[in-house]
């Protein structure tokens, strides 16, 4: 009887859990604004457009749909950066300009947000915060200097969960300047999930994901919500193989523009990290099997390729009946191999996963602190967690709050800031931090020997991680979960740096 019971109730809150849902799909948290007004300075008079005697780099974006072929079989309406699934990638030398002409031609408002760039607040892409949306029809040019070299991407803000689903991202390379690798022996790989039996809303089973959470699963939201894996925009056998010379290396330049985990299967003693978020890391050796890419997260992979038969790459994440991704990169050692033939012959090549890593278990050569500051400037606990709240339906929380009721982390240039980030929910929560990078001390109150400079980390449930930044880069900068489903649903919050105000608050 008391099952019974227990059952009734489960239901009951699971039908009122998926009515809070559907309310929520006619919602739009940007209709309300954070107090981010009371200040000295205007986040526009921080921004210095004098680059005389640097280089230049420009290009001409234009957002606009067009239907795309994920494989021989699927074709879906996409939106995108000059009419491809991934948008036109982007490269510039460290220290030039980098110069980006928007041109709107959607019917819907856009932006471009520069996915772990530090830069000035105004060129960050964040509309009601940062700038005003490019509206249909209008243009927006952005304009700075590309400071630190690594693997970036770009993306729209505006209605990010929709928006970055349906294609609007591409990579953005900053090239060192005394790098002595050749550009034409790499490779970037853009991993995403994608809806194709209909839009994401309708075949979503809100009670299905709730029970999936309650099983401690923390993909259950994204494994119900989409159906097919890519790898630059294309599935199955229409992905383009990699081709590497028998013993030669290449660069794998790795960006998960989706809202899942992907974890990339190698042979033994094939793949070694090189860096993290755009981050080197320090060199031991890393040879690994697995890699875990988390929403947002970039990785930077050194291959070799030890074989003169095709071998794959395999994206090993679970779908939401339990099989393995439809994603498989094939390696081949010259563009004369028979392509569909390396698919029908397809074969492990001791695919032993025996050391597998993570954005948070390989330290950074280079990082912010030498030692963990002792005394913070600002000390900010942010439990992040899900909920039900009155007229607003099911909604993802940092303090019990949803944005722009979140309360800010209120700095002053200079300060040390420490920010302690606990899951208390059962979905996980990749949490990127705009406009900066911090560095992550210890996981579940044990310290790193080696720690990491990052500017996302993955938090799944029941994980605590501690991480210090410096208030080094004056602005209002969101700091939010990357999964956007998540973020626009309420788990965002803002640095506010109490000198300056943005004029795009209302």
């Amino acid at each position: 009887m008391r099952q019974l019971i227990g059952s009734i109730i489960i239901v009951l809150l699971l039908l009122i859990l998926y009515g809070g849902y559907q309310w929520y799909q006619g919602a739009n948290f940007s209709d309300t604004k954070p107090d981010l007004q009371n200040g000295e300075v205007n986040i526009e008079e921080l921004y210095d457009s004098n680059f005389e005697d640097r280089n230049v780099t420009e290009y001409n974006l234009t957002a606009e749909q067009v239907s795309w072929a994920i494989n021989s079989d699927t074709t879906i309406e996409a939106w995108t950066y000059n009419g491809t699934v991934p948008g036109e990638p982007l490269r510039v030398k460290e220290g030039d300009v980098l110069k980006v002409n928007l041109q709107n031609d959607l019917d819907v408002p856009v932006t471009i947000h520069w996915h772990g760039l530090i830069l000035p607040n105004v060129m960050d892409g964040v509309p009601d915060l940062t700038q005003e949306a490019v509206q249909p029809g209008e243009t927006f040019t952005y304009e700075f200097i590309a400071n630190h070299p690594g693997t970036y991407w770009y993306h729209s803000h505006q209605d990010s969960a929709l928006q970055v689903d349906k294609g609007l991202y591409g990579s953005l390379v900053i090239e060192e300047k005394k790098s002595e690798r050749n550009n034409e022996n790499e490779e970037i790989l853009i991993l995403d999930e994608w809806s194709t039996d209909g839009e994401r809303e309708s075949v979503t089973n809100m009670p299905g994901m709730m029970m999936g959470s309650m099983s401690g699963d923390g993909e259950a939201d994204t494994k119900q919500m989409y159906d097919t894996y890519t790898v630059n925009g294309k599935s199955g056998e229409s992905i383009k193989p990699i081709i590497i010379k028998g013993g030669e290396k290449s660069l794998l330049r790795v960006i998960n523009a989706g809202y899942q985990i992907h974890r990339l299967k190698f042979p033994e003693n094939v793949a070694k990290v090189i860096a993290f978020d755009a981050a080197k890391t320090i060199d031991k050796n890393n040879q690994v099997n697995v890699i875990e890419i988390a929403p947002g997260e970039r990785v930077d992979i050194e291959i070799e390729n030890k074989f003169t038969e095709p071998w794959y790459i395999e994206d090993v994440s679970e779908t939401g009946n339990g099989d393995q991704s439809n994603v498989s990169i094939p390696v081949v050692i010259d563009e004369k191999v028979d392509f569909n033939k390396v698919y029908q012959d397809k074969s492990d090549k001791n695919l032993k996963a025996d050391v597998d890593v993570d954005g948070a278990s390989i330290g950074s050569e280079v990082l912010l602190f030498d030692k963990t500051p002792k005394n913070p400037d600002v000390d900010y606990t942010m439990d992040l967690n899900m909920g039900m709240q009155m007229g607003e339906g099911m909604v993802f929380q940092i303090n019990n709050e949803i944005y722009p009721d979140t309360p800010p982390i209120e700095v002053v240039e200079g300060d040390i800031v420490k920010v302690t980030l606990t899951n208390n929910g059962r979905l996980n929560h990749p949490m990127h931090l705009h406009g900066h990078r911090f560095q992550v001390v210890s996981k579940n109150g044990q310290l790193y020997d080696e720690p990491m400079l990052k500017d996302l980390i993955n938090v799944e449930p029941g994980e605590t991680y501690e991480i210090y930044f410096k208030a080094d880069n004056k602005g209002e900068w969101l700091f939010h979960c990357h999964d956007n489903n998540h973020a626009d649903r309420g788990m965002i919050t803002v640095v506010d740096y109490q000198s300056v105000y943005s004029p795009f608050v209302n």
